[in-house]
């Protein structure tokens, strides 16, 4: 691999890491596989967060991920960003100590604007420890019915407060659904066993696992990544150097895994569909190498921080798309946001019936335009 790249370059890099094309290092079989390459995956969205592990993992259905997640391939919580991610069950409480914690400096302020105190949360924290010990997990309702009977009120948006809170405090964690409804489990019962590392270690193994499973990248994306200081950030970096290779990507000195520094990827011609908060937008502030600033508002509406799916073609955004699943069929309805011939549009159906495979269920397609 030449030392400067160009963008084109640089994205089908980004393609390769991200685990949407075949990779050299990795082809994972396991949902464990895929969230310890990422360290940690966008899950803000179940929905999402299923088919972000599905379209890495040809061949499984939405079944077969969730009993992974039963088996306890991957947990979510919120170790970053005050973001729920997939994690890998031994990583999460370094991760929540590194990371998580950093979110907790505006939870005074925001517990003011709840009417809330620290005793309060300190007590929640409590409350719900004691309710879920013994291996157990319960539903979210069952979570606010247990704070609501010791006396601390979960109205308006108390209670997500209070369920955060304990989670980043290391205590709970967010179990598989039961049917709709999401569940929590104490995180030491949950996931025991837990890894202690040094916290330059964290930062080094972090880093690492960023750069494989995004970049080419900044020390900056980094930061934004993962909530850290941009010292911290480069300090990560530096110590995970053994592992790293660096590049200039139009100029710009970049990061990449080391395991790609011969690797020349051929150039991208890929046709894939995927949710919309998966690492491929959420894991880089700057957008500008996937998606046209023009196509901005399509896929962040409001820019109110919710993602629509998206099309990508060649790396880059070339569409959006719905899904209503009923009971006997998924209807996707495609936004082009460019040109597609009936050539693409054909192949977008094939990337979209791969989806509907994965749901189990036959695709019937809507496009607006």
């Amino acid at each position: 691999m030449p030392d400067d790249l160009s963008a084109a370059d640089a994205l089908a890099l980004r393609m390769t890491s991200l685990l949407l094309r075949t990779h050299p290092s990795l082809r994972p079989g396991t949902v464990a596989e895929v969230v310890q390459w990422f360290g940690a995956m966008q899950a803000q969205d179940l929905a999402s967060g299923l088919w972000s592990l599905g379209a890495r993992l040809p061949g499984q259905s939405v079944v077969d991920v969730q009993a992974a997640l039963e088996r306890r391939e991957a947990l979510r919580t919120w170790p970053m960003r005050g973001t729920v991610h997939l994690v890998p069950p031994a990583d999460a409480r370094w991760m929540l100590e590194l990371t998580g914690v950093r979110s907790l400096a505006g939870a005074a302020t925001r517990r003011a604007q709840l009417g809330l105190t620290e005793t309060d949360a300190d007590r929640a924290v409590d409350v719900l420890g004691s309710a879920l010990a013994g291996g157990g997990r319960l539903t979210r309702a069952q979570c606010l019915a247990a704070l609501r009977a010791a006396g601390i009120g979960t109205d308006g948006q108390r209670g997500y407060h209070l369920l955060w809170y304990a989670s980043v405090r290391g205590v709970t964690c967010v179990a598989p659904n039961l049917g709709t409804e999401q569940t929590f489990a104490l995180l030491d019962e949950w996931a025991p066993g837990s890894r202690q590392l040094e916290r330059d270690e964290a930062l080094a193994l972090l880093a690492h696992r960023y750069v494989r499973g995004h970049g080419p990248v900044t020390a900056r994306e980094f930061a934004g990544w993962t909530g850290l200081t941009l010292t911290d950030a480069r300090r990560g970096l530096a110590a995970a150097d053994d592992l790293l290779s660096t590049v200039r990507v139009d100029g710009e000195p970049m990061h990449v895994d080391a395991a790609l520094a011969d690797t020349a990827p051929p150039p991208l011609d890929d046709m894939i569909v995927l949710p919309g908060f998966d690492e491929y937008l959420l894991g880089y502030r700057d957008r500008s190498l996937i998606l046209d600033p023009a196509h901005q508002a399509a896929v962040v509406p409001g820019n109110n921080g919710i993602f629509q799916a998206t099309v990508v073609r060649s790396g880059r955004v070339v569409g959006v798309w719905k899904r209503k699943v009923g009971r006997t069929a998924v209807t996707v309805t495609v936004q082009p946001l460019t040109t597609l011939d009936a050539a693409a549009r054909a192949r977008v159906e094939q990337a979209l019936g791969r989806y509907a495979d994965f749901l189990g269920l036959p695709p019937r397609f809507d496009w607006l335009t």
